[in-house]
């Protein structure tokens, strides 16, 4: 009897395209982080574009752009690290509203993190804000990471 095989995202059948087919055993044994990269760099320059057009366009305050900024982010977040990074698939509307509870809570801790950074190095210590913006962000990602990883997403 044949093993019946698991289904196939869009990513997997991208990378079985000729040419792309060799870097399939790569990409299958770090299909985790690879797509945790490729969604988080775009939720990266999401969030990056977000600040920056609020800031210099709309004028609106760091802490306030940024609040709107993530508001933003974790929502495009969620959906693909659920859907896509770490399978997060359950299988009734409970377990579903806890998982989005999970992971918002855990981004709301993040969102602290980046504020008070924010706050430390712009408004307190008068850093340039777009600087700040991106270190604050690279601390975030590895923190969302980790928590989805061990909080959100768990494998059961």
């Amino acid at each position: 009897m044949v093993a019946l095989e698991q289904k196939k995202d869009i990513f997997d059948r991208i990378m079985s395209l000729p040419v792309l087919n060799i870097f399939e055993p790569f990409y299958k044994k770090h299909k985790e982080g690879l797509l945790y990269l490729f969604f988080g760099g775009l939720a990266f320059f999401l969030s990056i574009f977000l600040y920056w057009f609020m800031y210099s366009v709309m004028h609106l305050n760091e802490l306030v752009n940024n609040t709107i900024d993530w508001i933003i982010c974790v929502a495009f977040q969620f959906f693909t690290n659920r859907t896509w990074v770490f399978d997060g698939k359950v299988d009734n509307t409970r377990d579903f509203v806890k998982q989005a509870a999970s992971f918002t809570l855990g981004r709301l801790f993040t969102l602290v993190v980046e504020d008070v950074l924010l706050f430390i190095f712009i408004t307190l210590l008068g850093f340039a804000q777009m600087p700040v913006k991106l270190a604050a962000t690279f601390v975030v990602i590895v923190l969302n990471y980790v928590i989805s990883k061990l909080f959100v997403f768990k494998e059961k």
